[in-house]
């Protein structure tokens, strides 16, 4: 039996083979190094992040059926606590991104401490315009999550001069690895799936600009107002434009951080001054410092869209504080409550829009749900007869307090609302 081991052919396919293997490696092997070395590290030095840990959720039983029905506010639980208390706290850094959980939270002149204080906007003929998951094209944004991570003078690490401790701490993003097309994306696509490259990119930005930072100034369009806010564009990384879909000479997006000089006063249905001792004022969020819902008026609204989204999570809303203990709408005419030892207004209901209808753990749209639900019955605020209702728009009576999982809700005073809706010019609302 002849062989061909040792044939000028059987060499050739060798070498064929060999720099054919090499040229992956070139290709393919050598990228992949780059994209992990430019991975920032997770665990900023000299800092604790803030939130549950991984994993934990107070929500964890959001679907449980004993959410459906109120209880009387004076009941106690079998191990003492109050019947009418928070049951979670978010806060969300990047509007329109994931939120964080939280168990604790200070509560500053805008918020939630770190609430909406950074969002993205895309640059128009008319300016820099703020986007969020109600624009189309811009649900991607809802898997986009977010860490802060604050100065923890007890680590080892802490050292002042850091960067780190220089801006308040930072900001991690982190968003879906896109792979790219031909080969190498399907290089990337397989040592994601056997974990030697993570799967989702990630880069950090400071909280708070440090003093000796450059980072220009813009105004970003919300709503009707244009509010000064530094601009981050350069912190961001090619790799999220691509997640996002978007062309930088095309259609540049940025990233802002709110100015902390030039937040939005609010007046509308806020109390005022004379009242508070300050004017209420905001950061990015869409119109009031705190957002409340009550989970048992979430779970009546989830039981009548069940078909078409047979889990509805409350965490589509999107809200600041979540309370359980009320029948469900119970909390529409709340006016004036105690949440712990705080005194709190309640401004107005929480008119929806179809942000809702995005999913959060996936970031898929809806066609028409939640949102038509809500139409069809929860059309009640005589000041915008247009659209639904669900939740509570709240400015606290101090602009510094504190929030806690099983503070206790009293409910000091109630009436009737009126919701006070933002114009344009020559605009006229039904009811308003």
């Amino acid at each position: 039996m002849s062989s061909t081991s040792g044939t000028p052919e059987a060499s050739s396919l060798g070498a064929f083979f060999f720099f054919g293997l090499l040229w992956i490696v070139v290709i393919g092997v050598f990228p992949l190094l780059a994209l992990v070395h430019v991975s920032p590290d997770q665990q900023p030095k000299g800092c604790r992040r803030l939130g549950l840990s991984p994993g934990q959720s107070n929500l964890a039983d959001e679907y449980d059926s004993k959410y459906n029905e109120g209880v009387p506010s004076d009941q106690k639980e079998e191990n003492g606590s109050p019947s009418w208390r928070v049951k979670a706290l978010f806060t969300y850094p990047l509007k329109s991104c994931g939120g964080i959980e939280l168990q604790t939270s200070d509560v500053v002149g805008t918020g939630l401490k770190y609430d909406r204080q950074f969002a993205f906007a895309e640059e128009t003929d008319a300016g820099w315009n703020c986007r969020t998951l109600r624009n189309a094209g811009f649900q991607r944004m809802a898997l986009i999550h977010t860490e802060v991570w604050v100065p923890d003078p007890s680590s080892p690490d802490y050292d002042d001069r850091r960067p780190e401790m220089q801006s308040d701490g930072v900001m991690i993003v982190s968003y879906p690895r896109v792979a790219p097309p031909g080969p190498l994306g399907m290089i990337v696509k397989f040592t994601m799936a056997i974990r030697l490259l993570k799967s989702r990119c990630s880069f950090q930005v400071p909280l708070v600009p440090s003093k000796n930072s450059k980072y220009p100034v813009a105004p970003v369009r919300i709503w009707k107002d244009k509010p000064l806010a530094y601009n981050y564009g350069s912190l961001l990384p090619p790799s999220l434009h691509t997640y996002l879909g978007f062309d930088p000479s095309k259609s540049p997006l940025s990233l802002f951080r709110a100015h902390p000089s030039h937040n939005r006063e609010i007046f509308r249905n806020a109390p005022r001054n004379e009242q508070i001792g300050f004017q209420p004022n905001t950061a990015f969020a869409d119109a009031y410092p705190i957002h409340l819902l009550n989970i048992a008026s979430h779970r009546d609204v989830a039981a009548r869209c069940a078909e078409p989204i047979p889990r509805l999570s409350i965490r589509r809303f999107r809200a600041n504080i979540i309370v359980q203990g009320p029948e469900a709408f119970a909390e529409d005419q709340w006016k004036r409550m105690m949440i712990g030892e705080t005194e709190i207004y309640a401004a107005c209901r929480t008119v929806r829009c179809r942000l809702p209808n995005v999913d959060p753990d996936t970031g898929d749209r809806h066609k028409t749900e939640p949102d038509r639900t809500l139409k069809s019955y929860r059309r009640v605020d005589p000041g915008d007869r247009t659209n639904a209702c669900l939740g509570l728009q709240l400015v606290p009576a101090v602009e510094k307090c504190s929030l806690a999982v099983g503070d206790e809700v009293r409910v000091l005073e109630m009436g009737e609302h009126q919701y006070i809706k933002m114009l344009a010019p020559g605009e006229k609302v039904e009811g308003v």
